[in-house]
């Protein structure tokens, strides 16, 4: 598999990745109505790639000899931020694609707003594989460009899971729990979970490449 950034051409078929990785999550299954509900987060995922991805973070992907997609990582970078007419639109949208469990979506994001931080940071916006390929550990494979920028640019990365088995995986690339909350209502239990920036400052090559 080859790890590289992508670009406005494949997002169809990132969208479809994630949300083949995505269906059956807690967090998703919460915040996304049941019917059609498929179709919604490779709706949202397409949204949250187009919109905000590509223009204002990183997309990499894990590509098989074919072109075809297996994985994907979405981040959100410091140096970027999202104007906020462009998260007015997103939110918009947001409330079509998650039909009648928008309000729960709203309310879920809420809960776990104390968990974040204004600290600058590069944030893990989402990393799927597809079922298929699952325990391959191409999940860490798709993430490694990015945790490399993060490490050049000496801040720390952050992220949150709605997944134990997550947590556990997260912890092993060096990241730690820094707080959790149970959604409101019955919804799931979320981990906010940081790697903090390198010891000894911005690595070489600090720019971004």
């Amino acid at each position: 598999m080859e790890v590289r950034r992508i670009g406005h051409e494949q997002v169809a078929e990132a969208a479809d990745v994630l949300a083949d990785a995505f269906d059956g999550y807690a967090w998703t299954s919460w915040t996304v109505a049941a019917d059609r509900h498929r179709d919604r987060l490779t709706g949202l995922f397409a949204l949250t790639i187009e919109a905000v991805g590509l223009p204002y973070g990183d997309v990499w992907a894990a590509l098989d000899p074919a072109g075809r997609l297996h994985a994907v990582a979405v981040w959100m970078c410091p140096d970027r931020p999202v104007p906020d007419d462009v998260w007015a639109t997103v939110a918009t949208r947001d409330a079509e694609l998650a039909g009648d469990r928008y309000p729960a979506m709203v309310a879920a994001e809420a809960a776990c707003a104390p968990l974040r931080t204004a600290q600058p940071a590069f944030l893990l916006a989402g990393v799927g594989v597809r079922r298929a390929e699952q325990g391959r550990g191409l999940g860490g494979r798709v993430l490694e460009p990015g945790l490399a920028e993060q490490e050049r640019a000496g801040l720390p990365a952050v992220l949150e899971t709605s997944s134990p088995e997550n947590v556990r995986f997260y912890r092993r690339l060096g990241f730690v729990v820094t707080g959790e909350v149970d959604v409101p209502g019955g919804g799931p239990h979320v981990w906010a979970m940081r790697r903090p920036a390198p010891a000894n400052g911005p690595g070489r090559g600090a720019q971004r490449q």
